[in-house]
């Protein structure tokens, strides 16, 4: 008999507080998974959490999240991690620029045209306060989500669909969905969590970074609703999730992913996923009990993931008022983007979509702000283009005012350029991908 089936068919440990699993897991799935409607709104329960926090702290939340960057700005001149890179001295350096932005959004006092709707205010009211808010709170039942057995029974329940295609362990379904549900900064932070454990190589943490963190569902409707599209929402919600998850089965093999190295975090204790054969249920109860007798005390790993939340966002919020802010300066005051966008424009001319340099443009605008192509073809008379391009908005994932610099503030072993080539492919397949499939709905509806 093989010595790993004869494993997996003794019988599963019974840990201490098996409730545990139950308890801790069903909560961490009711904040992030399931929508609730309170009022008007219905969205997942984390979400109004942070909502009713910020109407809470009302004005003040301004100010949260200036102390928040002003921690984020001085902690790498604190820790001497501004010397350890280039990189990271150009990082503390344009944190400074952040720092000195967000004083003036707050005050009030600045150059005017850093007060246009969609430049300053957009990014801090609509970026950074969600954000700040977002990343620690959601940490708190982050922990509940992925420390008590919940991933690893996962893991091995999905190893035959995330590893074959995705080239992914199976635990890495939690972060898909996380990221597709709930936010791409919290999918960011349980992706670096397990990388920096030793449960994903380096490859496998950039393809979930890359692949799967998306915005979330929520800011999803306010693309279709800017497009018009909210009769078409769920062919729209579903397009964008078959597409998304299309375009990365075939990036991850390709180059700059498939060359980055399978190595574990330096340091961490590597735990590959044990490949499962036989008996998958029977192994999945088992790998939970034994990440449940190993995990700490709730009230102690709560405190710590809110932690590394905190840490997170003192990273992110200083990049969002830096980056994507110079973003979104050259997409509003040069023409960058129209020149990028030539990029596409042979693809989007041999699809035939109407008004090919429009679509073309609003593809490259992406790479500054998710949510800039949808308002550059917002009103357009094509529901086909409108269709299209709010897919891209969703499927390119990747864009500097806010992703960039979020992946950058992990551990995640991925480089400024290799984000670079990884978006332009992905907005290139999802325009192959998305314009004959929103044809089909189109004629369909």
């Amino acid at each position: 008999m093989d010595r790993t089936d004869a494993t997996h068919r003794t019988a599963p440990p019974r840990p201490r507080g098996r409730w545990r699993f139950f308890l801790y897991s069903g909560i961490g799935i009711v904040m992030f998974f399931v929508p609730v409607t309170l009022g008007e709104t219905t969205t997942i329960p984390l979400d109004h959490l942070v909502s009713g926090l910020q109407e809470l702290l009302g004005g003040a939340t301004a100010y949260v999240a200036l102390a928040i960057i002003l921690a984020g700005t001085v902690r790498p001149f604190v820790t001497g991690r501004w010397r350890q890179s280039p990189a990271r001295t150009v990082f503390a350096l344009l944190n400074i620029l952040g720092l000195a932005t967000s004083i003036m959004i707050v005050t009030g006092a600045g150059p005017e045209f850093l007060f246009a709707p969609d430049l300053g205010p957009f990014l801090y009211e609509a970026l950074v306060i969600p954000v700040g808010l977002l990343v620690p709170v959601g940490a708190i039942f982050l922990a509940l989500l992925v420390g008590y057995g919940l991933m690893e029974y996962l893991g091995v329940l999905m190893q035959p669909v995330m590893r074959p295609l995705w080239r992914t362990p199976g635990r890495s379904a939690i972060d898909a969905v996380a990221s597709f549900v709930g936010s791409y900064s919290l999918g960011l932070l349980i992706t670096n969590r397990v990388y920096t454990s030793g449960q994903y190589t380096g490859r496998e943490a950039a393809i979930i970074a890359t692949g799967f963190s998306t915005v979330s569902a929520t800011f999803m409707v306010v693309v279709a609703r800017t497009l018009d599209l909210m009769h078409l929402w769920l062919w729209y919600f579903f397009l964008t999730l078959v597409v998304t998850y299309a375009v990365t089965v075939l990036v991850v093999r390709l180059p700059p992913i498939s060359r980055i190295p399978e190595e574990y975090f330096p340091g961490a204790t590597p735990q590959p996923e044990e490949r499962i054969s036989s008996g998958r249920l029977r192994a999945a109860w088992r790998a939970s009990g034994e990440s449940l007798e190993a995990a700490p005390g709730v009230v102690r790993n709560m405190s710590r993931s809110f932690l590394d939340g905190l840490l997170m966002a003192m990273q992110i919020l200083p990049s969002i008022m830096s980056i994507g802010l110079i973003g979104l300066i050259l997409a509003t005051f040069t023409p960058v983007f129209e020149w990028l966008g030539y990029l596409f424009l042979p693809l989007t001319w041999a699809l035939q979509l109407p008004d090919p340099q429009l679509a073309a443009t609003a593809s490259a605008l992406g790479i500054a702000e998710m949510f800039l192509p949808a308002t550059l073809v917002a009103g357009h008379e094509s529901e086909l283009l409108r269709l299209v391009i709010g897919v891209v908005c969703v499927s390119g994932i990747i864009f500097f005012s806010a992703l960039v610099p979020s992946v950058l503030a992990t551990e995640i072993p991925v480089k400024i350029w290799q984000l670079v080539v990884i978006w332009v492919q992905r907005v290139l397949l999802t325009l192959l991908f998305a314009t004959p499939l929103a044809a089909l709905i189109i004629g369909v509806t």
